[in-house]
């Protein structure tokens, strides 16, 4: 693995050394399932979701990504898919505090395409 994506990653909130420990200290198999984020498609299925108020492929969507981000040790990724989980879990519509939920999705948005950037930058 390059030195400076290591670095970067790590400044930027990944846990690499605890992913790697994950990954049986591999860091090729590692990098191919990293790069595969590129690929997933939660964070769009959150967005898309929310904006047709179907909170429940909102939810579904976020439960998803908070389990990929979780394995790949992107933390700050996996910290805010898991409070836009635990707020839609099992909520009706009317129950869901929709300005705190708006502001959640922002701050995905900027995690996400943080990472994103990041791993475009690095792709072999």
């Amino acid at each position: 693995m390059d030195e400076n994506f290591r670095k970067q990653l790590e400044e930027n909130g990944a846990d690499v050394e605890g992913t790697l420990k994950r990954f049986m200290g591999n860091e090729a198999l590692y990098m191919k399932f990293i790069m595969k984020f590129l690929d997933d498609k939660n964070f769009e299925g959150i967005k898309s979701n929310l904006e047709k108020n179907d909170f429940e492929g909102a939810y579904v969507s976020a439960h998803t990504l908070k389990g990929v981000t979780a394995n790949l040790g992107l933390n700050p990724v996996y910290g805010v898919a898991t409070q836009i989980s635990d707020m839609l879990k099992g909520k009706a519509p009317g129950e869901i505090d929709r300005e705190k939920l708006e502001a959640l999705k922002d701050q995905l948005a900027a995690e996400h395409s943080r990472f994103v950037q990041l791993l475009e930058k690095y792709r072999p």
